[in-house]
């Protein structure tokens, strides 16, 4: 299973992320193991959505993190 997954960081923004394994690359956020969130933290997760195609979530992430995403992410998905 491949995930799309959104974050709120400490400062309301929202960080999209796609990993095949979700609760290991949650594990990362929260210990500073990765660069887009270590200083953000503490972060909540708002959203996972998942996918049985790899190709799918990725082309959903990208979709995501567009102007036409972001309406869609605000309306429907938090």
């Amino acid at each position: 299973m491949y995930y799309v997954y959104i974050l709120r960081l400490n400062n309301m923004n929202f960080y999209t992320g796609f990993s095949s394994n979700l609760q290991n690359r949650y594990s990362e956020h929260l210990g500073g193991r990765v660069r887009g969130t270590r200083k953000q933290r503490p972060l909540k997760l708002v959203c996972f959505i998942g996918f049985k195609i790899k190709l799918k979530a990725l082309q959903f992430e990208k979709y995501l993190k567009t102007p036409s995403g972001f309406a869609f992410r605000n309306k429907r998905l938090i």
